[in-house]
């Protein structure tokens, strides 16, 4: 099974989302053929635990406008690793320690990547 085209939207919203907060070490997994009822997972890091709480906020921001409501969320309050759960999409959100400790690219390491492009800002004239 291959995640469906809506999404891969989805993944790109909450990616730019992440990236307008200063998310880094974007990488998002097709986990559609282990994981019967969720498409994609999205993993995000943070550099602080005020910087995971922003970036988790403003994916949900940015989810909601694009009409995906958020079913749960686990770990806002230590912000240390969020988990945003979208249905279709999963979303977490790591400090950089809990990201290398819990190493889920390993975990995920035989699904397929789901290619993540951030628009490039502008140059300001």
């Amino acid at each position: 099974m291959v995640a469906a085209e809506h999404t891969h939207e989805l993944v790109q919203v909450a990616a730019a989302a992440a990236d307008s907060k200063g998310g880094t070490d974007l990488v998002a997994f097709d986990v559609s053929g282990p994981l019967p009822l969720i498409d994609a997972f999205l993993l995000v890091t943070g550099n602080s635990e005020r910087n995971v709480a922003a970036i988790a906020d403003e994916i949900e921001d940015k989810m909601l406008e694009a009409g995906q409501k958020r079913l749960r969320r686990e770990g806002r309050a230590e912000s240390r690793w969020v988990l945003i759960d979208f249905g279709d999409v999963v979303v977490h959100v790591f400090h950089e320690e809990e990201r290398v400790f819990y190493g889920l690219e390993r975990l995920w390491k035989d699904c397929p990547i789901i290619p993540v492009t951030i628009a490039e800002p502008t140059p300001q004239e």
